[in-house]
């Protein structure tokens, strides 16, 4: 053998002696023992990390009374956590057929599955299904869906512990309420409503079967919007599913045969806050906060908020004022009809429940909900409450005679309140003079100078009393005469509860629009609508009697109708800035409010006089016939129902027997006028407090005397100050209080 043979067998003998199998066997070990122990540390070092932010997001879901969907908002993610118990059985064992049959088995991991996926990440291959459930579970709540080595690592390990440390459903739970199924929706609960139209309490097997195999491709699995090869693909998963529930017993073979394939409804953009929708979902927030959620808790998510909302009272509503108002408007080329804001509310006075509510022309056209708002006066829909007042306190006129709706006052124009420290003479609507007026005459005709002396002769600060307890806010109100004209400031929420109130015999109505709000995590106690008794049923039923008549005769006739019984006011602020109708019947109080508010930035009230070329807009207008068209409706073209009224309070009037030179018994006498008057004439400078009218108040009562007429018979036209006259006979410069 020659040398360089020789050197030729060496190395071949040096080759060969590097790779003897007992040297290769002891390295495998050797890397098995360091991949062991590099795992071992892995496992120690790696902990279950707290859910990441986007696992914990859900949004907030509004409901109709009748459990449809309102609206979603909140964290920008469509998903409601619901528990597994919520989840049908056979559904939950559809996700397992389908993704891991083997999940109520196995320790949470697939090695041979994750290998895979390690092996195609490191070939740059990409996504590789094989995960078990609890995998899944753990890179959607506890990762992220980074594709790199370092998070599919940590995956294996943070499942095995999580297998070892929580309960097979609860991990499911996770599972089914983390992944995502497409149409933008998270979680099981979105994912039926996205898909079927319906919660996922009531999925069907076969609905679950085709969620479950959508999982694998949701955007090529869509049925609205799959190719044919997709739907060839996802109706073979379905069918796949099916078959391995029935492998595992969890479906029976004559099931399976029967069921066909659930092609799902086509994909709906979820509501917004267009419309009605932001004002009542607002409204709802408010009240939640005024009970103890706070904004943080809400943002949040996770909420399932049904509203007390009607949804058929609430169209109703809506077509009533686009029907009765909107059509007659010309907003871009009236200046007038461009600042006309109507609002409503509609309460149950059984109940208080708001059924429905008219915040405005749409929440992301004009912010501010017109139901809701308090920053205008409710005017003459506060006399009722000053005649409750009167009878809950037994009060008497100023010639000593109980006040109830036969009692006479004195109804001259301008003439001076008696017994007050304040001076005010308020002008009746378009300066018209009423010859001894009943209590009655006076709330049908909205007779100024008549509530402004009961007012005084009840007292203003047992009025404001009387007022609170019936749901008026404190807000801008004095203790002065001038409030018997609604001086302060109230929304149609609160004025709907007041009138609720009344309709209720006197128990205390609170408006409320949460029927429940519930969170896994927390919960809400829902508002009491009903309160105890705040005025005796007597007075309650005696103004409801007052106002009966109101709507049959007087100003308040536009809601009048055989279909229904009611009770209203109208009401007319200062400078015709609010036009108002308040009224009930035994099933529904509704307040209908017009605001004039000007368009300039700012805002600022301003007059409804020329509203669609009407001009004046009172009460008994607009309002009124809003409030009658959506009561019809809201009905179903009437009811039977009647006021049950007991203890209506009469009163006393003083005979007549007078020469026609005595004035009305409510007129001053010289020992009732303060020190240094003269008869019929206060001291100081009258009171023109906002909101007592257009035209200020005069010093002196008229010269002449109110001529003898019977008892309620007024000396002026029956009209009430142009309410029931056509448009084009109304005079425009009317004091408010119809």
């Amino acid at each position: 053998m020659g040398r360089a043979d020789a050197r030729r067998a060496a190395r071949s003998g040096g080759i060969r002696g590097l790779f003897t199998w007992r040297k290769m066997l002891g390295t495998f070990f050797g890397l098995c023992l360091l991949v062991m122990g590099a795992f071992a540390a892995l496992y120690v070092y790696v902990d279950v990390p707290a859910a990441n932010a986007q696992a914990e997001k859900q949004s907030n879901v509004y409901k109709y009374s009748d459990g449809t969907l309102l609206a979603r908002t909140g964290s920008g993610v469509n998903r409601e956590i619901v528990d597994l118990a919520v989840v049908p059985k056979k559904v939950q064992h559809a996700f397992v057929a389908a993704e891991n049959k083997s999940f109520y088995r196995d320790q949470g991991v697939d090695l041979k599955g994750t290998a895979r996926g390690l092996l195609n990440t490191l070939s740059g291959k990409g996504k590789q299904g094989g995960s078990t459930i609890t995998q899944q579970y753990v890179k959607n709540y506890y990762l992220t869906q980074d594709q790199t080595v370092s998070r599919k690592l940590k995956e294996l390990v943070i499942s095995l512990k999580v297998d070892q440390g929580m309960k097979k459903d609860d991990i499911l739970a996770g599972y089914l309420n983390t992944v995502y199924y497409g149409r933008g929706a998270s979680g099981i609960q979105a994912a039926a409503q996205a898909y079927y139209g319906v919660d996922a309490k009531d999925l069907d097997v076969a609905q679950g079967a085709y969620l479950a195999a959508l999982l694998q491709a949701p955007s090529q699995y869509d049925w609205a919007v799959a190719s044919p090869t997709g739907k060839k693909l996802v109706k073979e998963r379905w069918g796949y599913t099916l078959d391995n529930m029935v492998d595992e017993g969890w479906l029976g073979k004559a099931e399976r045969a029967k069921l066909t394939f659930p092609a799902p409804k086509s994909p709906k953009a979820a509501p917004g806050m267009e419309g009605q929708t932001g004002y009542l979902v607002e409204a709802a927030n408010q009240e939640m906060a005024r009970q103890g959620v706070t904004e943080e808790m809400r943002e949040a998510g996770g909420w399932t908020i049904t509203l007390n909302i009607d949804r058929k009272k609430q169209k109703q509503l809506e077509k009533s004022v686009d029907r009765e108002l909107e059509s007659q408007l010309d907003r871009k080329n009236n200046k007038t009809d461009a600042t006309v804001q109507a609002g409503a509310t509609s309460v149950d006075p059984k109940t208080g429940k708001v059924v429905a509510m008219y915040g405005g022309v749409g929440a992301t056209e004009h912010w501010i909900s017109n139901a809701t708002r308090q920053d205008y006066q409710p005017a003459s829909t506060f006399k009722p409450l000053v005649l409750a007042s009167a009878l809950e306190n037994g009060s008497k006129t100023q010639d000593g005679n109980l006040i109830g709706l036969d009692t006479v006052y004195d109804g001259t124009s301008k003439r001076p309140v008696v017994g007050s420290d304040t001076p005010f003479a308020p002008q009746n609507e378009d300066d018209i003079s009423y010859d001894r007026p009943t209590v009655q005459t006076a709330m049908d005709k909205s007779i100024n100078s008549v509530f402004a002396q009961m007012v005084v002769d009840v007292t203003p600060k047992a009025v404001k009393k009387t007022a609170l307890e019936l749901g008026v806010p404190d807000k801008n109100f004095p203790e002065r005469p001038a409030i018997t004209l609604g001086t302060m400031n109230a929304s149609t929420w609160d004025m709907a509860g007041v009138y609720a109130t009344l309709d209720n015999h006197g128990k205390k109505v609170t408006p409320t629009i949460v029927k429940s709000a519930e969170h896994r995590d927390r919960t809400m106690e829902p508002v009491d609508g009903t309160g105890g008794q705040v005025i005796s049923r007597a007075s309650a039923d005696t103004v409801t009697k007052a106002l009966t008549e109101v709507v049959d005769l007087g100003s308040g006739h536009e809601a009048n109708t055989s279909a229904y019984d009611a009770a209203g006011k109208t009401g007319t602020s200062e400078n015709n800035k609010a036009a108002w109708f308040a009224a009930y019947t035994p099933e529904l109080s509704t307040v209908v409010a017009l605001y004039g508010e000007s368009t300039k930035d700012g805002g600022g009230q301003v007059t409804l006089t020329g509203t669609a070329n009407s001009g004046r807009a009172n009460g008994g207008g607009f309002p009124a016939r809003i409030w009658a068209d959506y009561t019809l409706g809201a009905l179903g073209g009437g009811s039977d129902a009647t006021f049950d009224l007991e203890g209506v309070e009469h009163g006393e009037a003083p005979p007549v027997t007078r020469s026609p030179s005595t004035t009305p018994s409510e007129s001053t006498s010289p020992s009732e006028t303060p020190s240094g008057t003269t008869p019929g004439t206060p001291s100081g400078s009258p009171s023109t407090t906002p909101g007592d009218g257009e035209s200020s108040p005069t010093e002196t009562t008229p010269s002449e005397t109110p001529s003898e007429t019977p008892s309620g018979s007024p000396s002026a036209p029956e009209w009430p100050g142009g309410d029931d006259r056509p448009p084009g006979e109304r005079p425009e410069n009317g004091l408010l209080g119809q």
